[in-house]
């Protein structure tokens, strides 16, 4: 090579390999992320002169981590922690606890020690936000009871790991590094005032941001966005998370992650926060493979063959030890066996948290790298089994119900019955296109249902008074719940151009008779949803721009009528 780039070369090598590996996992139907650690491992072992890149692919994964935490800060709602706090909070609490005791048990079983067992055990307690949100969106449970409890769980986790994360710096130093013999009660006592202090730079930290970074980042993204420049409001998003985690390092020894984590949970509280996490959605995905691809790299192969046992005792901890204890602790509180079931399968994998916790603990010299490598090694297992448990569960749904079901509007159950109406009109998403249609349907005397997933739209059409099946369209089963089959006409309203061909498709395939009506943005997305079966598409830019036209049009000939009239009419004798 004429240059010598090893960070260009390192994002080439992780990105292109990512992309085919990634591409290949989802052909076989398994997550991605498998894919993207995989593409890690042969950077780094088979790549010519990646191998000792591993500094710049661990900066490029401290990137990852802040823009996966800024995310999991703006996702972040105390409101639905409330909501399902009687679950999620001894729930999450309790599997972290059971968890945690059995990866000490392994580790103390490996001769690793208390210290290096709980942080090992804690890395194996909490699963992964990517891969559970996946699973979930993928079968439209995000807004169902299941759903609710299950990110709820998630959230605890999630405090807990950035409690962990501020905490083990300062047990490390108390500690001293591993093999310190220094008195016990000196280490006690210097552990004390170590936790006390690092607790209190935190606590100044949480007292800024709430006091003032709740005031001042909402009010300059809000001015921001009045520039009108869209590629302004994307930087100072992306200025503001890498800003907050720098400064919180930098000036209050805070982690990355968890500066980032505020940066974004400030963030959420704008009306501006939907908007940021759509901007930076594109290149938090990008860092988060560098982040996956970097994990990967760490990674080392020759623990498979050299602990094959603690690999096998790792995996089970994570996929039946976690399992076990979740369906018992959902069961406990007298949730339907489905419902525990489907947590218990969510959970039974780790990700991103558990890889920074790993790192954490080696660079504090809490734990051993054999335990980095067994962590790695659960999360690739686990993450590839955690798609087998799904299947086995939609497998067990479908013959326990095997008629077609859909999500009733208050999320409550899973499989109520299908609607009574018949030669009626459903409408596609309940925003701000489908209400006014649901209006004009309305004075035509038109019978009509929405289908809706987002809960706030749901509660908009209950109070405009017509039935409401909460789910996502693409599902056959929410169409079919919709009796699509008997309806006359579908107005496909969300502004989605490919998720609306793929309800058309199946609408379509369910009723050939049907009237398809769909909403497009763009001459390509017409285009496709003709292809995919929609009788008429409407695009609302041309729209606008034609009754724009009407209405110059209309004004001429008032005023074209008006001069006439004017001509017509006798002049006034002098």
């Amino acid at each position: 090579m004429p240059h010598h780039t090893p960070l260009i070369a390192t994002i080439v090598a992780g990105i292109g390999v990512a992309f085919l590996l990634g591409a290949l996992a989802n052909r076989l139907r398994v997550s991605p992320l498998v894919g993207y650690l995989l593409a890690g491992i042969v950077v780094a072992s088979f790549i010519p002169g990646q191998a000792a890149d591993h500094k710049l692919g661990a900066e490029l994964a401290e990137i990852g981590v802040i823009l996966l935490m800024f995310g999991v800060g703006l996702r972040f709602s105390l409101k639905d922690l409330i909501n399902v706090k009687r679950v999620a909070i001894p729930g999450a609490l309790g599997q972290i606890a059971i968890a945690t005791l059995l990866g000490l048990l392994l580790a103390l079983a490996l001769g690793w020690g208390v210290i290096a067992g709980l942080v090992f055990g804690l890395a194996l307690s909490v699963a992964s936000t990517v891969v559970l949100l996946r699973a979930f969106e993928e079968r439209r449970m995000m807004q169902t009871q299941r759903g609710r409890i299950a990110v709820g769980w998630l959230i605890v986790e999630d405090l807990v790991m950035v409690t962990a994360l501020v905490l083990l710096p300062a047990l490390a130093q108390a500690l001293g590094g591993a093999g310190t013999e220094a008195g016990i009660g000196a280490r006690i006592w210097h552990g004390l005032l170590t936790l006390a202090f690092t607790v209190g730079k935190v606590a100044l930290f949480i007292v800024l941001m709430l006091l003032v970074g709740q005031r001042v980042i909402p009010w300059l993204l809000h001015r921001v966005s009045l520039s009108g420049s869209r590629e302004l409001f994307r930087v100072a998003v992306l200025a503001i998370a890498l800003g907050v985690a720098f400064g919180a390092a930098a000036l209050f020894d805070v982690s990355f992650a968890l500066g980032a984590f505020f940066a974004g949970m400030v963030l959420a509280e704008s009306e501006l926060s939907h908007q940021a996490a759509t901007d930076t959605l594109p290149l938090r995905d990008a860092f988060a493979v560098l982040f996956f691809v970097a994990v990967g790299m760490l990674f080392n192969p020759a623990i498979l063959l050299e602990w094959p046992l603690a690999v096998i005792a790792t995996v089970l901890i994570i996929v039946v030890g976690k399992s076990v204890a979740a369906f018992a602790i959902v069961r406990a509180f007298k949730l339907s066996r489905g419902t525990a079931l489907t947590i218990s399968a969510s959970l039974a994998q780790i990700g991103e948290f558990s890889f920074i916790l790993a790192g954490v603990g080696v660079a504090q010299n809490l734990m051993p790298k054999a335990a980095q490598d067994l962590i790695l090694a659960g999360a690739i297992f686990s993450i590839l089994i955690n798609p087998l448990l799904f299947a086995i569960l939609d497998r067990l749904r479908a013959r326990a119900h095997p008629q077609p079901a859909v999500v009733v509007p208050s999320g409550d159950e899973d499989d109520p019955p299908v609607t009574t109406l018949k030669d009626h009109a459903v409408i596609i998403g309940f925003g701000r296109v489908g209400s006014v249609i649901a209006e004009a349907l309305r004075k035509d005397g038109t019978a009509m249902l929405a289908i809706e997933e987002r809960r706030d739209y749901v509660e908009s059409a209950r109070l405009f008074g017509i039935e409401v099946v909460m789910g996502d369209a693409q599902m056959p089963k929410v169409l079919a719940a919709a009796n699509v089959t008997g309806a006359k006409h579908l107005f496909v309203a969300i502004p989605n151009g490919f998720d609306a061909g793929q309800i058309v498709v199946q609408a379509r395939a369910m009723n050939p008779e049907l009237e398809i009506v769909a909403r497009a943005h763009s001459d390509a997305e017409i285009e496709h949803l003709r292809e995919c079966g929609a009788h008429a598409i409407v695009m609302g830019e041309r729209e606008i721009a034609l009754a724009m036209y009407d209405q110059m049009a209309s004004g001429r000939a008032r005023a074209r009528a008006r001069a006439a009239a004017d001509l017509q009419r006798p002049s006034a004798p002098h």
